[in-house]
Parts: C-alpha cells; structure tokens; sequence
C-alpha cells in the first residue's frame, strides 16, 4: 500500500512539472518571437492578404512588388545595453582572489555568461543560471555556474519578484548514457544497468502508454517529453515540501538539532533532552524518465538547502514577464516597411528615360544603334524632326517621398524615446556644442535603464549568495 501511494506521488510530481511546462508556452512563443527580431528575422509575422489567406509580412510584401529591406535598430540596442554593462558593472578586483566567490568567478569565467545572460534577459526577460558542486574524476571539486536556456527550464507559479513564493522549479536534460548514469546511479552497477535497461527496452511504447494514463499530449509536449540527437532525456523536478520533524535541545550539551518525527519515541527515554514537535520544509529533488520511472531523489544537499538554481523574470506584474526587446518590436516594424516602401517608390519612379518619336528616328538607323549613341560620351545622334518639329526628350523625375523621410527620422527619435538607448548613451556624434549638456543626456539615458541593470544586478547578488552558502560546513 505504501508504493502505491508512493507511486502516486511521483507521477503528481511530475504531472505538475508538465503542466508547469505548459503554462509557459505563451513566454516561449513570445521569446521566439523577440529572438527572431533580435537577430534579423523581422518579416516572419503572420498577416491576412486580400485573398484572406494568412501569409508572412515579407510573403505579403513581396506579393506586392516590394522587396523587404530590414534596419536591425533592435540588436545594435541589445548590444549598447551589453556593452555599457561590460564597462560599467564588470569590475575585476584582485584584493578578493582568494575567496571562494573569486575563485568560482575565474573558473567559470562569469563575465562572460553574465554577458550573456544580460543578452537573454532583454530578449525574454529571464535570466537562469545554475549553481552546483562539480568535480571530473581525479579532480578536486569545484562550484560550477551555467546559464540555463529558458526553453529548458520550468518554474510554478509565482507572483513574488523575488522568487520567494517558488514552490516547483526544474530542468530538462538531454544527456547520454554515460553522463545520465554518473547523475543517477550513485556508482551502483545494478542501477546502472536499470537505467540502461529503462532507455532500450521499448522506451517508445511505454512512454505513449505513461502520457495517456497521465493525460498529458506527448505530441503537444514533444519538447517536454522527447530527447534530440538520440540522447536520453531526464526530468530533473524539484519541490518545496513539508515534513513534520522534532526539534531537539540537548540541556547536557547545549546543541539544538532537528530530528525526523519518528525519533519522538527514542528520545523519549533521555531525560537531558527536550523535545517539540514543528514542521519544517525541505527542497526534494527527483529525477525521472520521460516515462514516469523515478530515477533517483534526495533532499537538497548544499549549505543553502535550496534547489540550484537562480532565477530573475521581469518584471513579474500579476506573474507576467514582459522583455524590453518586446516594447521596441512595433517600432522596428514601421521603420522597415518604410524604408521598404520609399526604395520601392524610388526603384519605381521615371529616372533618365528618353522619350523618342517614331517620326524623329534618322533614315537607316535602328533603335538599336539610337540606344547605342545616346548612353556613349561625346555621341552625335541626328533626328528627323518630320512632324511639328518632334524632337527626343529625356525625362528625369524625382521620386516622392510624400514625408518618407520625415517619418523614418520621427521612428527613430521613437525608437531612442521608448527603449532609452538614446544616441548619448551609444557614444555617437553629439549633436550640441555643451558639453554639460551632452554629460546631461548620457545621465538620463542611464537612468531611463537602471530599473534593467539593477534588476540583472539584484540577480548576480542572488546567485553570488548561493555560491557562498552552497558548503555543508557553513
């Protein structure tokens, strides 16, 4: 009766892991989107045309006559943010080579995955990273820190911007056999070759049968339930629980300990120690196969007792994440489509063309050889002037701009406006003789962005302060 119930805890857990999985897909799809439009992809919207058809913004202008011209304004603003944190907040100070917050900075070179989670919290507004003991065999341990990819992580519902109220967060892992078994085996040949057996003996069949007894889509939740490239996937899930305990003061020895519920009865019987009864929580961890077979589970072992990672979503209003590279994605749109429209209007408009009369072309010439004398320097090309002095004309227009340029520069000014990257803040040119006024201007451009830096900022500390409390012996 208790595996049983044991069983059906397990496949809660990781009904809920699922679930949570799931919830997230809208912040996933946003992400995408905005990566897309990060790194050049910007006509990939879906619009109707007049057929009613649903087709790409560039497919619709390109039904049109127009060919698609793309001004990346969004990843020259990702890369000023990223450059002023690399010269304003990555500082190398020698005195503290010594500590262990030091030590794990340069063996893992933080700067640059900060960098680079700095580049994934504009574009999604998260920021993940992981904090662990690590050691290869025949080396000492040390603390390794990873950026988690968002696509890859899954956290419970949380409203608290400080992550307080987290009670489930995990980790998808494609791993193959080899660095699957070092996680789970715990050097046990006969659960290793378990683990083996689990992966190979008609994985597919049973991981069908586990998502419909779950009620989960394992074709909706490919992602979720599915490893790539052949390797094997693992659901890493950890939960907040609670546990009744006894807490324990030894008067003899002056040491306060906390001891499972059960030890009630055994320390009844010595008098120098008094007991009551609490509950306590304590972060779990386990670890499943995509079909529901739990792999292995312990209590989170580290100085902190928390789970490994350190988490950041901006700016978790109502539990929403909203990125800045979102704000800026509409304005990015207008500038294209009117850059794309005035050089279709440009290619398109009359520019050098000769109007020639039928009647004025010479006796035995083509319009050929006409062609050929006109576009040659120093050319002589006589005419035939038969009817009311008909005579060759060349037209050159220029191009309306019917206020183009106007709006692209007022798009641009929006541009700087909304996402606070103003040209001060981009070293550029200034464009007033003050220096006092320029200094001004880089000033207000850094506080239109501090509420970014310092939230990436309250994240480094987070993580800084679980890398100095993940020791036992602190």
């Amino acid at each position: 009766m208790r595996t049983t119930t044991t069983n059906e805890q397990h496949t809660r857990v990781l009904h809920a892991a699922y679930q949570a999985w799931m919830n997230a897909s809208g912040l996933r799809q946003s992400r995408l989107r905005n990566k897309r439009f990060t790194y050049g992809d910007q006509w990939g919207d879906l619009v109707r045309d007049h057929d009613g058809r649903m087709v790409t913004e560039g497919e619709h202008f390109a039904n049109q006559g127009c060919d698609t011209i793309t001004t990346n304004l969004v990843r020259q603003l990702v890369k000023t943010i990223i450059g002023r944190f690399r010269s304003q907040y990555i500082k190398s100070d020698d005195s503290k080579c010594d500590s262990l917050l030091c030590k794990t900075a340069q063996a893992n070179e933080l700067d640059e995955l900060d960098s680079r989670a700095l580049e994934e919290f504009l574009i999604s507004g998260c920021c993940i990273q992981r904090v662990e003991p690590y050691h290869e065999p025949g080396e000492s341990e040390r603390i390794r820190v990873d950026n988690v990819n968002v696509n890859r992580l899954f956290v419970g519902t949380m409203n608290d911007i400080r992550s307080w109220d987290c009670e489930l967060i995990g980790q998808l892992h494609d791993l193959n056999i080899a660095q699957l078994l070092r996680r789970v085996a715990s050097g046990n040949p006969r659960k290793a070759a378990w683990v083996r057996r689990l992966y190979t003996d008609g994985a597919e069949s049973r991981l069908a049968d586990f998502t419909t007894r779950l009620g989960a889509d394992s074709q909706q939740g490919t992602d979720f339930w599915h490893a790539h490239d052949g390797k094997c996937r693992a659901i890493e899930v950890w939960t907040l629980e609670s546990r009744e305990v006894v807490v324990c003061h030894n008067r003899n020895e002056g040491k306060l300990t906390v001891e499972p519920a059960n030890a009630m009865a055994r320390l009844k019987n010595r008098p120098e120690v008094s007991t009551r009864w609490d509950i306590a929580t304590v972060w779990h961890c386990r670890w499943y196969s995509p079909m529901g077979d739990l792999l292995v589970e312990y209590d989170s072992p580290w100085g902190h007792g928390s789970h490994p990672f350190v988490i950041k979503l901006y700016p978790l209003t109502d539990g929403e994440v909203h990125a800045v590279v979102e704000d800026i994605i509409d304005t990015q749109k207008h500038v294209n489509r009117l850059i794309s429209v005035l050089d279709h209007v440009m290619r398109n408009s009359a520019k050098g063309v000769l109007l020639f009369p039928e009647t004025a072309l010479p006796d035995g010439w083509t319009w050929e050889e006409a062609r050929r004398c006109w576009s040659s320097a120093n050319g002589l090309l006589p005419y035939n002037p038969r009817l009311d002095n008909a005579r060759p004309e060349q037209i050159s227009s220029n191009a309306s701009n019917a206020g183009a340029y106007q709006m692209i520069e007022l798009q641009m000014r929006l541009f700087e406006e909304i996402s606070g990257v103003s040209g001060a803040l981009q070293g550029k040119t200034p464009t007033v003789n003050s220096a006092n006024i320029y200094q001004l201007q880089s000033e207000n451009a850094n506080i239109a962005l501090s509420d970014v830096y310092d939230t990436f900022e309250a994240f480094r500390r987070q993580r800084d302060r679980k890398i100095e409390r993940i020791s036992n012996r602190e």
